[in-house]
């Protein structure tokens, strides 16, 4: 199957400040707005919100 841009591949960047980021892919149809998920950053040692960067 052909990939499309309904599913495009998005960066989540920490707002922690560490530059740490994490990749996946997200449904433009369901979530038309930028995405923030709270996920865990390595480098600050803790859960932190990661904002959708394009």
């Amino acid at each position: 199957m052909a990939r499309n841009e309904v599913r495009p591949i998005i960066k989540l960047k920490s707002t922690a400040g560490t530059g740490y980021t994490y990749v996946t892919r997200k449904n433009r149809r369901n979530t038309p707005d930028r995405l923030v998920l709270k996920k865990y950053d390595p480098r600050a040692r803790r859960h932190v919100e990661f904002r959708e960067e394009r």
